[in-house]
């Protein structure tokens, strides 16, 4: 009788975010990435023809599993886990991504000095060997903002941190300053909740500590 030899589980990131990849390095876990080819608003545009208005948790969720499903398409080896993540920060029931364009940062941090908003988190996880058993979960964290003056900001738009990040801001970055206090993980806020990532893992029948390095 032959010996039945298990396939060890691998993680692919769907994500070129720098912030999440530290995130997963920092959590001692091995990974490799592959950028996905999703258009997000095309995904969302058919999404809300389709099931009515997202809300910013729901868009989270979306896109973190449409990017998951891009990559999950391609062939991959056995054991390998897709995960696809998306970060949507909400401010007064508003959801907001990346503000690409300087103006439109500018803009943003005219709203965020002095408010709390949300920063949603969508993550989702497919089995490349058992599809129809992906699964996703948001994670929120709040966040409260500092009040903040015309020249920080200006200085702050200026460096261009907050143009490719969801909300305008990083926490583990320039913006860590203008942040008072959060209530929730503060992983989360970088793009990756790895406490979520482990739940999602384990309902895989994985460990998070088969994927230490």
């Amino acid at each position: 009788m032959s010996e039945v030899v298990e396939t060890p589980a691998r993680l692919l990131l769907a994500s070129a975010s720098w912030g999440r990849k530290k995130v997963l390095t920092d959590a001692g876990l091995a990974f490799t990435t592959r950028v996905s080819a999703v258009d997000e608003d095309a995904v969302l545009q058919a999404a809300v023809a389709e099931l009515g208005p997202r809300t910013p948790a729901q868009t989270a969720l979306l896109l973190a599993r449409a990017k998951a499903e891009d990559v999950a398409a391609d062939d991959h080896e056995a054991g390998t886990l897709v995960l696809g993540c998306d970060s949507v920060f909400e401010l007064d029931g508003v959801a907001y991504g990346k503000p690409h364009t300087p103006e439109v940062a500018r803009e943003r941090w005219q709203q965020l000095s002095g408010s709390t908003g949300l920063l949603h988190s969508g993550h989702w996880l497919i089995d490349t060997a058992a599809p129809d058993t992906a699964q996703g979960q948001i994670s929120s964290t709040v966040v409260h903002f500092s009040k903040v003056s015309e020249a920080e900001i200006e200085a702050y738009v200026a460096s261009g941190e907050p143009l490719p990040c969801a909300g305008a801001f990083t926490i583990d970055g320039l913006a860590a300053s203008f942040i008072e206090s959060i209530e929730g993980n503060f992983q989360n806020v970088v793009g990756l909740d790895v406490s979520t990532l482990r739940t999602l893992l384990g309902n895989a029948g994985v460990q998070i500590i088969d994927l230490w390095k």
